[in-house]
């Protein structure tokens, strides 16, 4: 089978994470990708799920500056959260 060059860029810090786990794993840092590569391959799909963090909505971006605003207002006093809203 022929054999390919694939070049990743990412951050060094995430690189030594990464690197760090794939040996932990008894794995190389190319095996894993390989693995990865194989397993979207087969499955057509990325093979974890892929989704934005609830927390960063335009929604909540909104009740928590209403927050900050009321504990402003009040001197920082503790008021209560309905999460049912």
């Amino acid at each position: 089978m022929a054999q390919t060059t694939v070049s990743v860029r990412m951050d060094n810090d995430l690189k030594k994470e990464f690197d760090s786990v794939c040996n932990d794993l008894g794995l190389s840092m190319t095996t894993a990708i390989t693995m990865l590569a194989k397993k979207m391959t087969r499955e057509k799909r990325l093979p974890f799920e892929v989704s934005i963090d609830p927390f960063y909505s335009d929604e909540n971006m909104k009740r928590l500056k209403e927050s900050i605003a009321q504990m402003k207002f009040t001197g920082g006093t503790v008021h209560e959260v309905d999460f049912n809203d």
